[in-house]
């Protein structure tokens, strides 16, 4: 007898849903306030000007206007003009 038993289906995990994190905004576009600029797990992006970072890392437009990234001191920023 073998020493496990064939458990099929019962032991595999349903497949989970895609959290839809990443870019929602690309450079140049134009946003409104409140806008999300970025979904993101940690900061891999940092907010610039006219930008503010949620408590979940969530980067938010804080005014109207045009979506710029930049690189500064090593930082990828996220900036609306």
């Amino acid at each position: 007898m073998s020493k496990t038993k064939a458990k099929g289906k019962v032991s595999q995990k349903a497949a989970r849903p895609g959290k839809r994190l990443g870019l929602k905004i690309a450079g140049g576009q134009k946003v409104e306030t409140g806008v999300i600029l970025v979904r993101q797990r940690g900061s891999s992006f940092h907010p610039g000007e006219g930008a503010k970072m949620g408590r979940d890392f969530t980067i938010f437009a804080l005014r109207n206007g045009i979506v710029k990234f930049k690189v500064q001191k090593g930082k990828r920023l996220v900036c609306v003009y």
